[in-house]
């Protein structure tokens, strides 16, 4: 149930958009245990002209790069799971966008299960519940 907002470098391409959304979905699904049938995924493009780092902008850097924020429940997952979420991420930006520069950024908010959810129900309702089915 997490979502997903991304920014690459680059004009807008839908089937670049749907690539990346499949690949981050599966990463997010592989490595954070999230299930990919509600998982959201947002991508917005920004000119390269428009995104700078070290005082540069990635135009002149002539690389890509991108910023992954997601939100997932707190506590639902551990250190090395996140390290190599960012590991698998970066490594499929870097297949995805060609050579990203090392400015680029992903971000796990990890959230209270009492502040985030879908459908209008929460995470820490939708498992109080689910405990109680199962007793």
């Amino acid at each position: 149930m997490p979502i997903i907002n991304i920014s690459v470098t680059g004009k807008p391409n839908a089937a670049l958009s749907a690539s990346i959304a499949r690949e981050i979905t599966e990463i997010t699904a592989t490595q954070l245990r999230k299930d990919p049938t509600i998982t959201a995924v947002v991508v917005s493009y920004i000119d390269p002209q428009h995104w700078f780092a070290g005082g540069k902008s990635l135009a002149e850097h002539g690389t890509n790069t991108f910023w992954l924020d997601i939100k997932v429940v707190d506590g639902t997952n551990t250190k090395l799971e996140l390290e190599a979420y960012l590991k698998a991420l970066f490594d499929a930006f870097g297949r995805l966008l060609g050579g990203v520069h090392e400015e680029s950024y992903a971000f796990v908010h990890e959230v209270p299960a009492a502040a985030y959810g879908y459908g209008g129900k929460t995470q820490e309702f939708r498992f109080i519940s689910g405990r109680l089915k199962a007793a």
